[in-house]
């Protein structure tokens, strides 16, 4: 027996739009699902980053899972770099100090818990990723 209406889940459709775009000096992120989307414990978004960017060195409260659609990154993550490619999958884990380069342009799509947080080395505090809200 089916179960009442009441009690089904409620299902979300998200799509990319301009107001969940956020450009910064080196990449630009585009939020799908989140907490203000609908989304209860997970965060996505794509990446782009034009080659020759660079990243900030930081960590993230949160693993992150970074699966490479197009081009490649060079991730320096806790002391070791690895170059990941256009198919391959990146997990890092939460709390490690990243570094994120782009020796060509790459697309990326990443996953995370919602209420993950960033700390950017020499900088006080943490901040909020925008698009993962």
């Amino acid at each position: 027996m089916p179960a009442p209406k009441d009690e089904d889940p409620v299902l979300h459709v998200i799509a990319a739009s301009p107001e969940n775009v956020t450009t910064t000096p080196n990449a630009t992120m585009t939020a799908f699902a989140a907490p203000s989307r609908g989304s209860v414990e997970l965060s996505t978004w794509r990446v782009d980053m034009p080659a020759g960017a660079t990243g900030p060195e930081h960590s993230v409260s949160r693993e992150q899972v970074w699966t490479l659609t197009a081009g490649s990154l060079e991730v320096a993550c806790d002391g070791r770099t690895e170059k990941v490619a256009a198919g391959q999958t990146l997990v890092l884990p939460a709390d490690a100090p990243r570094r994120i380069h782009a020796p060509e342009t790459f697309q990326a799509y990443v996953a995370m818990r919602a209420d993950g947080v960033v700390s950017v080395a020499g900088e006080e505090g943490t901040r909020v990723l925008p698009w993962a809200r």
